[in-house]
């Protein structure tokens, strides 16, 4: 994608995004007795069979990958809440429906670690690709329309289509405000010109005196 080149445009890989989805809260049920955990992020516990409890949906994953606990999917990927944000995005073609903003992420990770934790597992991941297909669909109609101003306002937006649309925008906006104040746009190798000639200058000033 355009702009994955350019330095000063700060792109993240689908790795990243999801790296810092790992911290979003989730409930688990825990099936064991534990006492409570203790991290930088925060302490969590203590643990007790079939209490539920809060935390970072990366330890969610790792006490599941050990059979440690359930993971209970939020309210938000249920069957009824996905249907009802999918006929939302469809009708409306000017807004996005509002969702966590790591759905992607958290979706992904519960779909590859907790899929026997989610009910109606299949229905619920083909709901969330068609939603994420429609609103990706909405961001390109939407980027069809830019035109060059001084920001971007895109409401509801996931982290990924943030990341994803980041570098276009990045760059349309350099472009525009170029192509407006050319003035205002420093050339670099005149620039660097200038002060090569300052440079090599200097010392013969400095014999003269």
């Amino acid at each position: 994608m355009a702009g994955q080149s350019d330095p000063h445009i700060s792109l993240f890989s689908a790795e990243e995004v999801e790296f810092m989805a790992e911290d979003e809260l989730i409930e688990i049920v825990p099936n064991m007795r534990m006492d409570p955990l203790n991290f930088i992020c925060g302490d969590f516990g203590p643990f007790l069979p079939q209490i539920a409890s809060q935390v970072p949906l990366w330890l969610a994953v790792a006490l599941k990958k050990r059979g440690k606990c359930a993971i209970r999917p939020p309210q938000w990927m249920s069957v009824e809440n996905l249907t009802r944000v999918l006929e939302g995005e469809r009708e409306s073609q000017g807004a996005f429906q509002v969702l966590p903003f790591h759905y992607v992420e958290i979706s992904r990770l519960l779909f590859d670690h907790a899929r026997e934790d989610i009910p109606d597992m299949y229905m619920v991941r083909s709901l969330i690709e068609d939603i994420r297909d429609v609103r990706i669909h909405k961001v390109e109609t939407s980027l069809e329309k830019f035109s060059g101003t001084s920001a971007v306002k895109i409401p509801n937006l996931s982290a990924m289509e943030v990341n994803i649309i980041r570098p276009f925008v990045g760059r349309a906006l350099q472009a525009f405000y170029k192509h407006d104040n050319p003035e205002k746009i420093p050339d670099v190798d005149r620039t660097s010109s200038a002060q090569t000639r300052a440079a090599n200058n200097e010392p013969r000033r400095q014999l003269r005196r």
